[in-house]
């Protein structure tokens, strides 16, 4: 069997270095080049600050870095004709434009969480909020760790963006309540982080209607839920048409 020749890109990084682990044990895959502003070597693989300073061949990307390297990223494949998985968290508006731009020259597969039970959750979630928009209140709970640097995290967006897509009618985001002093409207859809610790990752959905309270919950007990999600990307991604997929698709395709 061909060996998936894979790119990753945040190689040094906390999830890099999961993802790293994770490919050694999956059969025929092997990184064979890694990116990173760090570019020494913790492995058995080169590391160039670009990828564009690889001169081999490579079947995917894989990219769970940082925002800042999406441009070059995205360069890279479209230019290279390479199949990419986008799992870096905290891309502005802008930069999601540019995934789908490339996603009509490439595959690209983009989840805001590459963690299948998330995704799971997600799907429960929406379901629920179909039988209970009427008489139940939505709150969003989402946890990390002290060094997440964006927040709300882009799960906690991406569950509050499902919730809505089948909602009756429009919702709206509430992401503080301290400065306004109002009763809660009926549409809001409450949005809060907490940060602390070495929390990797804790995910709520409240539905709180009159005297019960129905609560959905996805909690990640290390980063190597989410690095699983990722490489199985990588695989599930090449040979497809340029387009955008995400875990649904994924999940769909088990």
């Amino acid at each position: 069997m061909r060996m998936i020749k894979v790119m990753l890109s945040g190689c040094n990084g906390k999830m890099g270095q999961v993802i790293t682990s994770i490919v050694e044990k999956s059969e025929g895959m092997e990184i064979v080049c890694g990116v990173d502003i760090n570019t020494v070597s913790k492995n058995d693989y080169p590391v160039v600050s670009s990828p564009f300073d690889f001169s081999g061949s490579v079947d995917v990307i894989i990219d769970f870095s940082h925002p800042s390297s999406l441009e070059n990223v995205l360069g890279y494949a479209t230019e290279k004709s390479i199949p990419v998985v986008i799992a870096t968290t905290g891309l502005s508006s802008e930069q999601v434009k540019k995934i789908n731009n490339a996603a009509a020259k490439v595959p690209v597969f983009f989840s805001a969480n590459m963690s299948l039970g998330v995704n799971l959750v997600i799907d429960l979630v929406t379901r629920a909020v179909k039988l209970l928009e009427e008489s139940f209140d939505i709150e969003i709970i989402e946890k990390h760790h002290n060094q997440k640097i964006d927040a709300p995290s882009g799960t906690a967006l991406a569950i509050a963006d499902a919730i809505s897509d089948v909602l009756s009618e429009p919702s709206e985001y509430v992401y503080d309540r301290h400065s306004v002093r109002r009763k809660r409207k009926k549409r809001e859809i409450g949005i809060h982080a907490v940060r602390g610790g070495t929390i990797v990752g804790e995910h709520s959905v409240i539905f709180a209607g009159q005297d019960e309270i129905i609560e959905i919950k996805h909690s990640a007990a290390s980063r190597e839920v989410f690095a699983v999600g990722a490489v199985r990307a990588g695989k599930f991604i090449i040979g497809k048409e340029p387009n955008l997929y995400n875990m649904k698709d994924l999940v769909s395709s088990l």
